[in-house]
């Protein structure tokens, strides 16, 4: 039986909220240096939601969105998956909310469930997806992949790196970003970096030091296993094929998105990669102007030192600047999207590169999930993805948000503190800002059951 061949994405919609938080105005506002947000973490304009919206309601609005553009028939769909760390249920899915979308269509035989670690979700409901593509399992039909999330601290100094969105991928063979099965490298160990124990709460709990060295040893830990899974590769030529140069295996991949945090943490995460290049390196004689101090380090020692970071983030800076910075023009606009951060900054690698040359090329993806769950592992563009870019319409469609006070900011995490876990209630926040398309959250009921309801044109509403 012949595998289906360039499984992966064949098409992809983002749902960002209809309003923003301006970073450099809550700098004032919480009284920090002008800078702090905006320069220190490269986030410019943040992504939130009142209590009108939920993980639900932004899949819902990202899958009938994707459906609509692409005109997909909805039986023709036999995997639906989700991505989330943001659950309103401890048991009941997300999945099946979203199940609605078919049910009219007469299509019940929807594979797939809720993913759950952290960030790492959607990620793990990508694999899962494309590997049942790939299974006797599937009966011929495409898959559905989608993160939804909303990130929202009660730490005053990490409100900051909150956010909110959605992403919706279509999988199945024949794509125009398929998996490449041998660039993969994942890293799993347990850490208490960023975990959510008060189910009676939204909040996280977070250990900011704990959770950037957790996602530098992650990336470093995926990185020696794709260099392990190359080298094996390698050998399997038996000298008779192209091998790939693992003293430079940063060159693999033409492009890189990351998941982002925050988007200092991208050029940190590049200039990281290129260290494990030199640590790893057979001939250190390319690397001679680094000094002997440094060439010493233990690994402990290379996680916290501040110079040698500096020393390969400013070797990286042209590279970064080709190969990367493209995948950060979203998120320093939108802020963290938890599962779907990764996928927004691939998003953004697409709508701010070169397309005319780009098939053939290889983006590598770097997905990390406290707790820790994180593989890095590579697309191959193999088609025009000129139309998905225009169809998703990115960079306008931000451009469109409108923009909110801290007060405005606060007044919604209001909203959503008193929602949570609530029953009996009628959301009080506004839906002018919403686009005709978007669901929303219209009531919850004495038996918390959660009804939707969809932003309609005003005059189909007359």
């Amino acid at each position: 039986m012949a595998y289906p061949e360039n499984v992966g994405i064949k098409a992809m919609e983002i749902y960002v909220p209809g309003q923003c938080l301006d970073q450099s105005l809550f700098e004032q506002h919480q009284g920090v240096s002008a800078g702090k947000y905006t320069i220190g973490l490269g986030l410019k304009y943040m992504n939130f939601c009142n209590d009108r919206e939920d993980a639900s309601s932004m899949a819902l609005t990202a899958i009938s969105s994707l459906m609509q553009k692409y005109d997909i028939d909805p039986n023709s769909i036999g995997r639906l998956e989700v991505g989330t760390e943001s659950l309103v249920d401890k048991a009941k899915s997300v999945k099946t909310v979203l199940t609605q979308l078919f049910e009219p269509a007469g299509n019940t035989s929807l594979e797939g469930i809720d993913t759950i670690n952290a960030c790492y979700g959607g990620t793990s409901a990508l694999f899962n997806a494309v590997n049942w593509v790939e299974s006797r399992s599937c009966d011929g039909r495409n898959a559905i992949v989608v993160a939804s999330d909303i990130a929202l601290y009660n730490e005053p100094a990490s409100r900051p790196t909150g956010g909110a969105g959605c992403v919706a991928m279509l999988v199945g063979p024949n794509a125009l970003l398929s998996m490449e099965p041998t660039l993969k490298g994942t890293f799993m160990t347990h850490a208490y970096d960023f975990y959510k124990p008060d189910l009676k709460a939204e909040f996280p709990l977070v250990n900011g030091h704990e959770s950037l060295r957790s996602y530098m040893s992650a990336l470093d830990g995926c990185y020696q296993r794709l260099r392990e899974k190359v080298e094996a590769a390698n050998q399997r030529t038996n000298g008779l094929g192209p091998k790939i140069d693992t003293n430079n295996l940063l060159n693999i991949f033409d492009y890189m998105a990351f998941h982002t945090p925050n988007c200092k943490i991208v050029s940190k995460s590049y200039g990281r990669l290129l260290y494990n290049d030199f640590r790893l390196d057979s001939d250190k004689s390319r690397w001679e102007t680094l000094s002997e101090e440094l060439r010493g380090l233990s690994y402990e020692e290379s996680l916290k030192s501040k110079e040698l970071e500096k020393i390969f983030v400013t070797q990286s800076k042209d590279l970064f600047k080709a190969r990367v910075e493209p995948c950060i023009a979203a998120p320093t606009l939108c802020g963290n999207m938890y599962t779907a951060s990764l996928y927004c900054s691939l998003i953004s690698l697409i709508s701010n590169i070169d397309l005319r040359d780009s098939v053939g090329k290889t983006i590598g993806m770097f997905s990390y999930g406290s707790g820790i769950a994180s593989t890095l592992y590579g697309l191959k563009i193999t088609g025009d993805l000129s139309e998905m870019v225009q169809k998703i319409d990115l960079m306008k469609r931000l451009e469109q948000r409108e923009i909110c006070t801290p007060e405005q900011y606060e007044e919604a995490c209001s909203l959503r503190l008193k929602a949570y876990g609530a029953k009996g209630y009628e959301p009080a926040g506004s839906i002018e800002v919403m686009a005709p398309g978007t669901y929303y959250l219209e009531r919850v009921d004495d038996a918390y059951r959660r009804f939707y309801a969809i932003v309609v044109k005003e005059e189909d509403a007359a």
